[in-house]
């Protein structure tokens, strides 16, 4: 994609303008954008995520090499995905408190399944969900996710408050990626031939959102087949 091209996403949203925009893009064969799809699920949502940060609270994890992630993460769920320097897994406890991650709240799980099905994956079950922070300045590099251990289940990504450019690759870390306007309730779905993408996510940028105020909340949702013994 050329540099002066525009992200997909910015249109009449930034005249000013009402809102043309197809409400479901799909970015590449298995990957699809459901513009505002969470927005009537947002207070919800909210609710149900304080008791899940006082559970299980959010940190700055460890990479294996020893490098500290700007973006602060928790999990709930059946399984929690952690990094340190014994490497990338899920687990059934936090390593911070010893305790079972809390449990993933009914709100959370109806509307990923909905999301699935929406964006064409019927039976879409996640038994995880990653929840990551991000404050002005912070980022994602581009990664895949490859340690749930079944491919063919999807991935779905909600998005709350302060809007970020996504960064969305291919089957390659060389591949060059497009960015993709994420915005307040948002959500994206990718799986089947799109489900080991590189993707990330370019710094956020300041702002002050009415709900997250500075931040932007990502919920992640996958399905776990196979993690700690």
């Amino acid at each position: 994609m050329p540099d002066n091209l525009p992200p997909i996403g910015f249109g009449q949203m930034d005249l000013g303008l009402a809102d043309t925009r197809p409400k479901r893009v799909t970015l590449s064969p298995g990957a699809t954008l459901l513009r505002g799809f969470a927005l009537s699920h947002i207070a919800d949502l909210w609710d149900a995520l304080a008791p899940v940060l006082h559970a299980a609270p959010l940190r700055r994890m460890l990479t294996p090499g020893g490098r500290q992630m700007s973006v602060a993460m928790t999990s709930c769920g059946t399984w929690g995905w952690i990094t340190d320097q014994a490497g990338y897994r899920y687990t059934r406890t936090d390593p911070t408190t010893q305790a079972h991650w809390p449990a993933m709240p009914s709100s959370f799980f109806q509307l990923a399944c909905q999301s699935a099905e929406a964006a064409g994956f019927k039976n879409f079950r996640p038994n995880a969900c990653l929840i990551n922070r991000y404050e002005a300045g912070t980022r994602m590099t581009a990664h895949q996710d490859k340690d749930e251990g079944d491919m063919t289940q999807p991935i779905v990504s909600v998005s709350l408050g302060l809007p970020i450019l996504f960064l969305w690759g291919g089957l390659h870390r060389t591949t060059r990626p497009h960015p993709v306007l994420l915005e307040h309730g948002d959500v994206l779905v990718w799986g089947g031939k799109a489900r080991l993408h590189y993707h990330g996510v370019k710094p956020l940028e300041e702002g002050m959102h009415p709900l997250t105020g500075p931040t932007r909340f990502n919920l992640t949702f996958r399905y776990v087949e196979q993690a700690e013994s």
